[in-house]
């Protein structure tokens, strides 16, 4: 013990001095230490998650104003290519096109018909927000069919096309009254073809293989002439014989054969409507060709179809390429189920 003590000495370090000198020592050891130790992440702090601004409600579709728009096309008389009646009735489709904020381009061109006669063609494109790189498509033929082969009277003169050919353009001129409105999402191309029904009298919709390329003349010229070089959408949808009264849309088969997803997504949204009993979830094949099919061969744009099918003809209406295709067979609920639906759709996508 005494030797300790002389040692302390020694260096100049007084006794009372060691204890403060090792309690030092031992902070800064510790302190070294611990900024050594990796740091470990801190198990409670909360993800914050980042929710998408909410969407803008969905505008309400106007059966009625659906409904005269019908009226009004009808009212030209039947819209076969070639006539004072198509000319006339182009004209007010432009117009209304215009006044609702399109960018509206025209598409002329001459197609040859299954009878080798040569058809002045028109198909009119209506574009919202035509800036926006992601685009979808809405579409539906405006012209009528230039005879009644499936009446047994008159069946050499055209129908008045109320449901096929006028339901379609009245439910998306009605659509196309809100598009400028839609600030969100992708723009909008609303397409109305021209010389769809035309084609060789034989079959649905050109079920017989040897007549299917006369039909969607129209389409078939816009896919090879697109109004946009490029051209391409997320999908589209045809609407086709869509107002009928009590009219049920059932999965067509050729849709669901190309864009499946759309199909569903659309018969969801008409289930979450209230529509569910109009759009029936089961698959049946009766179309043979119909607008949507050039659109998804030649350009793969996934597009579906919402078009009739009576299961009591296990086809379309008994109204279909007869007279009786007149504003007695439309139906505001008919529109308002198709109109909504549609609308909610494009709505939706952000």
């Amino acid at each position: 013990m005494g030797a300790g003590v002389m040692t302390s000495r020694a260096v100049g370090i007084r006794p009372w001095q060691v204890p403060i000198r090792c309690a030092i020592l031992f902070a800064l050891l510790g302190a070294m230490l611990e900024g050594c130790t990796p740091e470990t992440p801190d198990q409670d702090v909360p993800v914050v998650k980042v929710e998408e601004p909410a969407l803008p409600a969905t505008p309400l579709f106007e059966p009625d104003s659906a409904f005269a728009f019908v009226a009004k096309q009808v009212g030209f008389g039947p819209r076969v290519p070639g006539t004072k009646a198509h000319q006339s009735c182009g004209n007010w489709m432009v117009a209304r096109l215009d006044a609702a904020g399109a960018n509206v381009v025209e598409q002329t061109g001459t197609v040859m018909a299954f009878s080798g006669e040569r058809l002045p063609l028109r198909n009119i494109i209506g574009s919202f927000h035509p800036e926006r790189k992601e685009r979808i498509l809405l579409f539906a033929h405006w012209d009528t069919r230039p005879f009644a082969d499936k009446d047994d009277e008159r069946t050499n003169q055209p129908i008045d096309g109320a449901n096929d050919g006028g339901s379609g353009v009245g439910i998306l001129m009605e659509i196309a009254r809100h598009l400028s409105q839609k600030e969100h999402g992708p723009g909008v191309d609303i397409l109305f073809t021209d010389v769809e029904d035309h084609g060789q009298p034989t079959g649905a919709m050109g079920m017989d293989e040897n007549s299917i390329d006369t039909w969607c003349l129209g389409s078939q010229y816009w896919v090879k002439n697109t109004h946009v070089p490029n051209y391409t959408a997320r999908f589209g949808i045809l609407l086709d014989m869509a107002g009928a009264r009590d009219a049920r849309f059932y999965q067509e088969a050729l849709s669901m054969q190309y864009a499946p997803a759309i199909v569903r997504k659309v018969w969801k949204t008409a289930a979450s409507l209230g529509y569910g009993d109009r759009f029936v979830q089961e698959t049946k094949y009766f179309v043979g060709i119909d607008d949507h099919i050039p659109v998804n061969k030649s350009l793969r744009i996934p597009s579906i179809d919402i078009i009739e099918y009576d299961p009591a003809t296990q086809a379309f209406g008994p109204y279909w390429h007869t007279h009786d295709d007149n504003m007695d067979v439309i139906d505001p609920a008919t529109l308002k189920a198709v109109g909504q639906t549609v609308l909610e759709v494009v709505w939706k996508e952000r």
